[in-house]
């Protein structure tokens, strides 16, 4: 398969550790994926659904203690601890080697090991980056299939010299007590035992895509970041294209695979969908930011998904899609979640493989739910009806503008403009959503994301945000950013903003904002839109609706600086970039005028 000495040496010292009876080199060819799939529905790992209903699609069921991403099984492991930052659990690398060989040596007797080579990005792209990874888990090989590009070309790509990530995962016993995600930045090195959940063993999705590469990105002077990228082709025909951050629950998915307005649709607007998740980016030689996303299909979360919320991503799912934790509806052996439709199946089986009633369904009880509420879909990129055409760009796309967003009640409009890069980087430091009473029992509690990278930076998040300000200092154009918040709330609780494809009018006045087309207001927190510059053709809400969820409130504001100056302290506390003490500095004196 390679001559690539650092590459064999790396199989061969895991198959020394694991001890595994064979090796299975992963070559990309549908045939040995389909020979996998049988395999898996044969012992029972995958369950084979109905192939006229949703051709090529499986479900698979995880342990029920091993259902989502563990922030606190989750490391950093660089010699210095500072370096990790106060918001990363961090080990000592030598700990963390000693501890982790301790439980995977001999954990693959009985059981092949699976080396994947596999390319983060379009292989052969100054994007993209090779990673090696080794596995007992079928699943994990045929999810990697989707979500990454596979096979023996990652390896010519390589070459015999080149350097690659890499990657280790034995599923162990499933022990949640002895479960570890461990990432070595200075050694380029991913760790995971005792999972076989999607987010802590596909290892080229955050742990290698955000993780260790925002890292690599901070010492070769490109960027990581968790963002989703969409085109918008305007009237004209001219495309232009967004990157936005937003932590979960904040609509990210939907925003990327949005469908316009009918308005909207009539007078020739469009979106593409790039990426729904993670964003490379580097600085052109025109001046400008371009992005790629180095991810090759979806990994969705199920509950809430339906032809409303998201068509599009609902399509995706419907040829060579892995489905896990959803509910199989034995009838016609297709899958269910709650939030698809409003016609659950008779007979079904829950996600724990018990027989389900549907009729003992509380929603206000998780635990009676026939989906898992973090179930997943891993389904191919190119199902998506509105999949841009510069997908597989080598080049990626040239961004206009980068867009944080939050999920907040009350105090941020609408939307709002940075008055700069600098002071962007601040609005992406300070995002912030309220705890619902549903997630947390307690309601308005303020949990800071900052650039929706909060459980994803692989090093000190004051580091982090340094990095940003330096990366603005190479761009001679840089995008301009911004900041959405969809979600501001009535007196009675109510969402004021529709949301969903009505977002598409901030998008537009964002965009024209981009093109000096519209001028805009100057606040306390930055550049807020006229009401009359926001396209309502169609929309039910009226002038005073719309200037009160635009309305910038300087008293909530300075109250919101001294709660921002209390998370800089006690969270973060060193290495915050002067430029945003300053822009602290600059928001408390504008509340006071």
């Amino acid at each position: 398969m390679t001559n690539n000495q650092k590459v064999l040496k790396f199989v061969e010292d895991s198959a020394a550790l694991a001890l595994p009876d064979e090796i299975v080199w992963i070559t990309g060819e549908e045939s040995q994926l389909d020979a996998l799939r049988a395999e898996a529905v044969k012992t029972g790992e995958l369950i084979k659904l109905n192939d006229e209903l949703l051709p090529g699609c499986y479900l698979h069921r995880t342990k029920v203690n091993d259902v989502a991403r563990v922030e606190d099984r989750t490391f950093i492991c660089c010699k210095n601890k500072e370096d990790a930052g106060p918001i990363n659990y961090w080990m000592d690398p030598r700990q963390a080697y000693e501890l982790s060989r301790e439980i995977a040596r001999g954990r693959m007797k009985g059981k092949r090991m699976y080396v994947i080579p596999y390319s983060m990005g379009v292989v052969g792209s100054p994007f993209s980056k090779i990673g090696i990874e080794v596995t007992d888990s079928i699943y994990v090989v045929l999810n990697m299939a989707i979500m990454t590009r596979v096979g023996t070309m990652c390896l010519d790509a390589l070459g015999e010299d080149g350097d690659f990530i890499k990657g280790f995962h034995a599923s162990c016993d499933i022990d949640a007590e002895k479960r570890y995600i461990m990432h070595f930045p200075e050694d380029n090195t991913i760790i995971s035992v005792n999972s076989a959940y999607g987010g802590n063993v596909l290892l080229g999705k955050k742990c290698f895509a955000l993780r260790i590469a925002s890292n690599l990105g901070r010492k070769e002077g490109w960027m990581a970041e968790h963002m989703l990228i969409l085109g918008v082709t305007l009237p004209s025909g001219e495309k232009k294209y967004v990157a936005a951050a937003f932590p979960s629950a904040c609509g990210k998915t939907n925003l990327a695979m949005l469908i316009p307005p009918k308005s909207f649709l009539e007078k020739g607007y469009s979106i593409e969908c790039v990426g729904d998740d993670i964003a490379w980016i580097r600085v052109g030689e025109d001046g400008r930011l371009w992005a790629a996303n180095p991810e090759n299909g979806f990994f969705g979360v199920a509950p809430g998904t339906n032809v409303k919320s998201n068509p599009n991503a609902l399509a995706a799912t419907q040829k060579g899609t892995i489905f896990t934790n959803v509910a199989l509806n034995t009838d016609n052996m297709t899958v269910w979640w709650e939030g698809l439709d409003k016609n659950p199946p008779e007979h079904c089986i829950d996600w724990t493989g018990k027989p389900w009633d549907y009729k003992k369904y509380d929603k206000r009880d998780k635990s009676t739910c026939a989906a898992h509420p973090n179930s997943r879909f891993t389904a191919p990129a190119k199902n998506c009806p509105c999949v841009s055409p510069e997908f597989d760009s080598k080049t990626g796309v040239p961004l206009s503008a980068i867009i944080f967003g939050g999920r907040r009640a009350t105090t941020t409009p609408l939307v709002y403009q940075s008055r700069d890069w600098n002071h962007g980087v601040f609005v992406g430091s300070i995002m912030s959503s309220e705890t619902t009473a549903a997630a947390t029992g307690a309601v308005g509690v303020l949990r800071h994301d900052p650039m929706a990278m909060k459980p994803f930076a692989g090093y000190h998040m004051g580091d982090y945000w340094q990095h940003w300000i330096d990366m603005g200092k190479k761009v001679s154009n840089p995008p301009k950013i911004f900041n959405v918040n969809w979600f501001r709330t009535d007196a009675e609780g109510n969402f004021i903003w529709p949301g969903f494809g009505d977002n598409m009018r901030v998008l537009k006045w964002i965009i024209d904002r981009c093109d000096g087309k519209v001028d805009a207001e100057e606040t306390a927190i930055g550049y807020v839109p006229h009401a009359e510059d926001i396209d309502m053709e169609g929309l039910d809400i009226d002038r005073a609706t719309l200037e009160s969820i635009l309305y910038v409130d300087k008293a909530r504001w300075a109250k919101e600086a001294e709660e921002i100056q209390g998370y800089y302290t006690n969270s973060i506390r060193s290495r915050i970039p002067q430029e945003l003490w300053d822009a602290l500095a600059t928001l408390k004196k504008n509340c006071e005028e």
